[in-house]
């Protein structure tokens, strides 16, 4: 009798989370096997293979006319579950509108997914120019974006040792997210309360992030602002992290009464 080894079971249990995040990166539009497989860092056929069986449960659905995955029912209905615990989208819209409101920047809700941030809420501002380095859905590593490097900033030294220790972000971001520039600009951020990203990603592009915090004091979330570099000159970045704090602030506050679930 063949018996699969826990190790084994792990793998696979970690490609199909890779092949899901990849899918959900890919909403609306969906992704080809092969789009998939490459951000998942699998082989073809193995991606072919376990998005079938996924398929199969409901957990990703195929176009049959152009070939592209999906996510599938079964994760709206388990996502739908799952919000009634972890989505503060509802009580954080408020402030996130009246952030983009003030500033007359687009504002961002991010949560903190392990070692990353994931952006749940994008609200427009008035001024016409904009950034589009963020949206709904988008993962970044901590460290990487204002609010990122916010969370990251607001880490013990020791979880922050260890995080930089092991990650490497210069190959895929280069050499402006080395350990020791993340390491200034984490002290910075504390320094000032609010994160600033100075068009590391996009060029032209710059953003501010301030942390947001769950019961237990850790955190979870971040608010920021993205705008064009013309918008974002030393007094008004002064002006708008005062704003930023002030938001994140509030919100803290505000989640920190919402009941909690069942």
């Amino acid at each position: 009798m063949h018996v699969t080894s826990p190790d084994a079971n792990a793998s696979v249990i970690g490609k199909i989370c890779a092949l899901l995040r990849a899918a959900g990166g890919e909403e609306p539009s969906g992704a080809s096997t092969t789009a998939l497989a490459r951000a998942a860092g699998i082989a073809r056929p193995t991606a072919h293979r376990l998005l079938s069986a996924l398929a199969d449960e409901g957990f990703v659905d195929r176009d049959s006319a152009t070939g592209r995955w999906s996510l599938g029912p079964e994760i709206y209905l388990l996502g739908s579950m799952a919000a009634l615990r972890y989505d503060v989208t509802d009580q954080a819209r408020n402030v996130v509108q009246h952030l983009a409101a003030e500033s007359g920047e687009s504002a961002f809700l991010s949560a903190r997914r392990g070692a990353e941030t994931v952006c749940l809420l994008r609200v427009e501002g008035s001024f016409p120019l904009r950034s589009h380095v963020l949206y709904e859905g988008i993962r970044l590593p901590l460290g990487v974006a204002s609010a990122g490097l916010a969370i990251l900033a607001h880490l013990s030294d020791r979880e922050v040792e260890a995080y930089l220790d092991g990650v490497d972000l210069v190959t895929e971001w280069g050499e402006s997210h080395s350990s020791v520039e993340i390491r200034h600009r984490v002290t910075h951020t504390r320094t000032t309360g609010f994160a600033v990203n100075p068009a590391l990603l996009v060029e032209g592009s710059w953003g501010l992030g301030a942390a947001v915090f769950d019961r237990a004091g850790q955190p979870a979330w971040a608010l920021s602002l993205t705008g064009v570099e013309t918008r974002f000159r030393d007094d008004r970045r002064r002006e708008m992290g005062k704003l930023l704090l002030d938001a994140a602030h509030r919100l803290t506050v505000q989640l920190g009464e919402r009941p909690s679930p069942g």
